[in-house]
């Protein structure tokens, strides 16, 4: 296609965006349901200019929804800012490793009882469609730094580590398939894919997240040098993370979220606080930026304007990987050979899976009914699970399962996106009002 068409289509997309996205705000209808139907204006069922077709494009689609997937677990680790001590990081912790383990399980045997299908393509179906996904939650994400409500700090947390804590089972689906090597009676799987990998990928990303922050603010704070280019910070760290602990054969999810995570922890440990948010905001607002460079390097405030000019970057830069990714979900429907779908996946999974996942995870638990409800209802799916997918079917899928799984997928990530981006304006806001009026109480 034409490069200056899809100039014209990128562009009106973007600034329709920038001028409905206040009203966007009020509305039942999430940008990415926009995206959705961009995408599908583009594909062959419309415009026919992007004829993207999911088992040619395998290697394409899968490195883009892992770059969109990176920068999202970035951006989540920098909005969570209370300490490991916290106990507000038991929801999360117990929804990423219980309530995962148990929406893979009961998919599994889902799939096993409905399907047919052998043992290691049920455990991989489960493994695609048990993360949230952390790009499309951003409606029921903490909405800044230091918000202190346990729903989003549970789905913030939750989309952050079930990405990487899902990962293993993927491997092991795989394994049984005879598509990974997983040892004799699966030793190396439970030694490397599980208790190696999901170790030390966070021990890497954390380690690098506080050596490079720490370096960055002694040489600011020292030496007035290294400021500016903190979206080369962002990026920087996220692949040097990654890379680090796919070379040693650790979770590169896990690691990328607890870079981010370090990096707002020096902002804790300094003990920084509204003096330092009010500098903060006022230097982002400077137009010729001399409060900004002034801010960047004074001792007290130089951690709290890196955290935050690196999560602003990243913020944008999330969103711009939406649009990609969803309109590319979009543009590759007219592809899914649609009876393959197996339709019942998607209500047992929103319906009945993730709630019961949610109830046993959060068993005996401090959160309230209404916080339970809805967090079993916001298991978002989305891009995680298309690059679990793309992953899969670049390790040698046969060609029919492929099929299978890329119509069972989809099927959940364009329902989820629907009623989800429909229920999340109103179900959030009746939340709100809710909890204004405990807390005047």
């Amino acid at each position: 296609m034409n490069f200056a068409v899809w100039a014209l289509i990128v562009g009106v997309l973007l600034i329709l965006m920038a001028l409905s996205g206040t009203v966007l705000q009020r509305l039942p209808l999430s940008t990415s349901m926009l995206y959705l139907m961009a995408g599908l204006a583009v594909s062959p069922w419309g415009l026919d200019l992007l004829p993207l077709d999911p088992r040619r494009h395998t290697v394409l689609l899968e490195r883009l929804t892992e770059v969109v997937v990176l920068v999202s677990l970035f951006t989540a680790g920098l909005k969570l800012s209370p300490g490991l001590d916290d106990r507000r990081w038991l929801l999360p912790l117990r929804l990423a490793l219980v309530s995962m383990v148990i929406t893979v399980a009961l998919i599994a045997a889902a799939a096993w009882l409905l399907l047919g299908w052998p043992v290691g393509a049920c455990v991989l179906l489960g493994a695609i469609v048990a993360p949230t996904d952390p790009v499309l939650a951003s409606d029921v994400q903490v909405n800044r730094p230091g918000d202190r409500d346990r729903l989003r700090f549970a789905l913030t947390g939750e989309g952050g580590l079930n990405d990487g804590t899902a990962f293993p089972f993927l491997l092991l689906g795989l394994g049984l398939m005879g598509l990974h090597e997983i040892g004799e009676l699966g030793w190396r799987w439970v030694a490397v894919d599980a208790l190696w990998s999901s170790a030390i990928g966070p021990l890497i990303g954390a380690l690098l997240g506080l050596a490079i922050g720490r370096l960055v603010l002694y040489l600011r704070r020292e030496h007035k040098e290294a400021v500016g280019l903190d979206d080369f910070l962002a990026m920087g760290l996220i692949a040097l993370s990654y890379g680090c602990a796919q070379l040693l054969q650790a979770n590169g999810f896990l690691a990328v979220f607890a870079a981010g995570m370090a990096l707002r922890h020096l902002e804790q440990t300094e003990k920084t606080g509204e003096s330092s948010r009010q500098a903060v905001e006022e230097a982002h607002a400077d137009p010729d930026k001399t409060v900004a460079e002034a801010v960047a390097v004074d001792p007290h405030h130089a951690p709290a304007f890196m955290a935050q000019a690196v999560l602003g970057f990243n913020e944008q830069v999330e969103r711009i990987g939406e649009v990609a990714a969803v309109i590319t979900i979009g543009a590759m429907l007219w592809t899914v050979h649609w009876h393959s779908a197996g339709w019942w996946l998607v209500p047992l999974l929103l319906l009945v899976v993730r709630p019961v996942a949610v109830a046993l995870g959060m068993f005996h638990s401090h959160s309230s009914t209404g916080q339970r409800w809805l967090i079993g209802w916001f298991g978002i799916r989305g891009v995680g699970s298309l690059y679990y997918l793309m992953y899969a079917i670049n390790h040698g899928l046969p060609p029919q399962l492929a099929d299978q799984l890329i119509a069972l997928t989809l099927a959940v990530v364009v329902t989820s996106i629907i009623v989800h981006g429909i229920s999340v304006t109103p179900m959030m806001a009746a939340y709100e009002r809710a909890m204004k009026r405990r807390r005047r109480r």
